[in-house]
């Protein structure tokens, strides 16, 4: 067994997870349940109320996270220590969105004014575009922009850029690139005009490899349309590590914006990786982006466990994990703004947690990383809400919602609202067969057959979930939302004792697929791997059954 579940306080929530009352009687019992557990933070206000939770269970969960030592973990994050003790890295995406004034050390090094001067770096490439001073080889200004990435690299920019589309820059038109597949990136070419068309590749090492034959595939469309390779410098820029492969490759070493060890993939949209979305929102949008992030940062950082937004939903998380077998959690959206965040936070959240063994590769005895997925409201109400009503499963949901709306039309908000508040109210309390019945005694049917219709109508209720409220969709409250799922997943990994900023099931994946690749272009028919490989292997080089 673990350290972690040979504890007293492990064992306590244990047992006290067995005696927890249904949520109606939590709330029939306590008129005060919702200012008790409701708190704002950075312009976020989270209602944790319908938890199956009590007084009792957070104090549980807040001796949990002392006997981990999680305040102690955060200031090693923030002061950059070693934490990521795979890759003997420290983990400081925080860094990206810190103030000029001040100091974060990596490697002995205050890296603040590295940062400041690549944000001022790509203030000026993002005024240069916008404004028309950039042209391209036929001296016409950019009107679309291309990222290819793919991981963190094309998810964040992909999703920020989605959710911030009211603040966009309507001179340009932006497209994301990220798989492998030769349709998607066919078909983005099929829309633009290389004369006109600027493509940023986003790469640490230049070597990625469906970044990087996405971003040859380009060149290619690019030389064929017109352009010459003394051009590339035009409709070219990177953000990579590797500046000698990306100006071999024809990009301007001006134009090449920086790489930290010290910042994850999925953590990377702080970053120049943001220039995407720096470009379609401007740089005075982008540092208010950064400026939310930072806030949730600093409330992170210093706020008492019992009033912190996202210790609070890291430790309900593990709570409904470990203690009720929970496997997964979704995420609800209520804003088509937000409709992309469940996949952003699914990619941070699995990532990074999806862990087996501690951070001393002690095989773990508990849960780690539930699946995370989810939607937009309204419309999974007529899908999948049906098995989080009805279904046998504990499912923890998350709704997040704006009060305001980019777009108010007649009472299209009004009924918004009213359908994700009212998910959240028949989600805890449900339906019992008594009121079932009753609701069909005026109706035609026969005693049994209101008697078996009744027994479907049953929903059990005691189903938890926070509900996440705003002003309005802007890129600070956009910022502290996205900072509090990172600090949330982060507060999981810690109680967990796992390393949650490495992924070497990503890197294994990537290893295999080189193998394959390399076999599926040999001149001999592949026989040294397992029969269901060479099988398929085969069965591609055949280019048919």
């Amino acid at each position: 067994m673990t350290l972690l579940t040979q504890s007293s306080t492990w064992h306590a929530l244990s047992q006290h997870s067995k005696s927890i009352p249904h949520l109606r009687d939590l709330f029939a019992n306590d008129a005060t349940r919702f200012n008790k557990m409701s708190l704002s933070a950075c312009g976020l206000f989270l209602d944790y109320s319908k938890n199956r939770a009590t007084p009792q269970t957070l104090e549980l969960l807040y001796s949990l996270a002392k006997d981990v030592k999680l305040e102690a973990k955060i200031n090693a994050m923030f002061a950059g220590e070693i934490i990521n003790n795979t890759e003997k890295r420290a983990v400081l995406h925080t860094a990206l969105r810190s103030v000029a004034t001040q100091q974060v050390i990596a490697d002995g090094q205050d890296i603040v004014p590295e940062v400041q001067q690549t944000l001022d770096k790509m203030q000026r490439f993002v005024e240069s575009v916008t404004s028309g001073q950039w042209k391209g080889y036929t001296d016409k200004p950019i009107t679309d922009v291309v990222s290819i990435g793919i991981g963190g690299s094309f998810l964040g920019p992909k999703i920020v850029s989605q959710a911030l589309r009211p603040y966009w820059d309507k001179r340009l038109t932006c497209h994301f690139v990220a798989n492998v597949d030769g349709t998607s990136i066919s078909e983005k070419l099929k829309l633009l005009n290389p004369e006109t068309t600027l493509f940023i590749m986003s790469s640490k090492s230049f070597g990625t490899q469906e970044t990087l034959t996405n971003t040859l595939t380009a060149r290619a469309w690019f030389l064929a349309k017109g352009g010459q390779q003394s051009d590339v410098a035009k409709h070219f820029v990177a953000v990579t590590s590797n500046v000698d492969k990306a100006t071999q490759f024809g990009i301007d070493a001006d134009n090449i914006f920086p790489m930290w060890d010290w910042v994850g993939g999925r953590y990377s949209l702080w970053s120049a990786i943001g220039l995407p979305i720096a470009l379609l929102i401007g740089m005075n949008h982008f540092r208010a982006l950064l400026s939310g992030a930072h806030q949730m940062d600093e409330h992170f950082a210093h706020a008492p466990l019992a009033e912190n937004m996202p210790v609070i939903m890291g430790l309900l998380s593990v709570w409904y994990s470990n203690f009720f077998n929970a496997q997964s959690h979704v995420v609800l959206t209520y804003d088509h703004y937000l409709r992309g965040l469940p996949a952003y936070f699914q990619q941070l959240d699995m990532e990074s947690n999806g862990k087996s063994v501690t951070l001393n590769g002690t095989d773990v005895d508990y849960s780690t990383g539930p699946v995370i997925w989810g939607g937009e409201g309204t419309n999974g109400q007529h899908a999948y809400h049906q098995l989080l009503h009805q279904g046998t499963a504990l499912i923890p949901a998350d709704f997040i919602m704006p009060l305001q709306s980019h777009n108010p039309i007649g009472e299209h908000h009004a009924q918004l609202a009213s359908n994700c508040f009212g998910q959240t109210q028949a989600l805890m309390q449900g339906r019992t067969f008594e009121e079932a019945l009753a609701e069909l005694a005026n109706s035609p049917l026969s005693a049994a057959e209101k008697q078996l219709i009744a027994k479907h109508k049953v929903m059990p209720g005691n189903k938890p979930s926070n509900t996440l409220l705003m002003n309005k969709l802007t890129p600070e409250t956009l910022g502290a939302l996205i900072a509090l799922y990172e600090h949330r997943t982060f507060v999981q990994g810690a109680i967990w004792d796992i390393n949650s900023f490495d992924q070497w099931g990503v890197e294994l994946g990537k290893n295999l697929g080189n193998d394959v690749l390399s076999r599926i272009g040999a001149s001999e028919a592949s026989s040294t791997l397992d029969a269901s490989s060479n099988g398929l292997i085969n069965l591609f080089r055949q280019g048919k059954l």
